[in-house]
């Protein structure tokens, strides 16, 4: 297994840079700028992992509510970097710090365009529970749950 040199995301802007290029390249039709970034990194945990200098990767933990235990958790892989274990240490670590904010229920939302983050999903054990598209949007999205 590599080691991942993984950065929170502050207000360093290099590291939203990164976490926004990630997130835009895997999830286009809700591509951020940084002012969106700089607002997530505020309420979320954000991270994101290098190989050496090399970006490989982010995640997003957003923390568990007050009437739901519920904390959603992201782990996004760049293309490139894909079926080498990179997207196992990021989940493992999201779902460790989900678990260390008090969530009881794991959630994760993946673009459904996205099959290989859906196969991901439902090999660690996520149910799908809803699909939706957003208003004024085609985009579909579906919503897991960790069974």
């Amino acid at each position: 297994m590599t080691d991942l040199r993984i950065e929170r995301v502050d207000t360093t802007e290099p590291l939203l840079e990164d976490w926004r290029h990630v997130h835009n390249v895997i999830v286009p039709p809700a591509a951020m700028d940084l002012d969106e970034v700089r607002e997530r990194a505020g309420r979320n945990h954000l991270e994101v992992a290098y190989l050496d200098d090399v970006l490989v990767g982010c995640t997003t933990v957003r923390p568990p509510t007050d009437d739901t235990a519920t904390a959603t958790v992201i782990a996004r892989v760049l293309p490139g970097h894909r079926h080498q274990g990179l997207g196992e240490q990021l989940y493992v670590r999201a779902l460790g710090q989900a678990r260390e904010l008090g969530a009881r229920r794991i959630e994760t939302v993946v673009l459904a365009a996205n099959t290989e983050g859906l196969r991901f999903a439902e090999r660690h054990g996520f149910v799908e529970f809803d699909r939706y598209t957003l208003p004024g949007e085609s985009a579909l999205w579906i919503d897991l749950r960790l069974a």
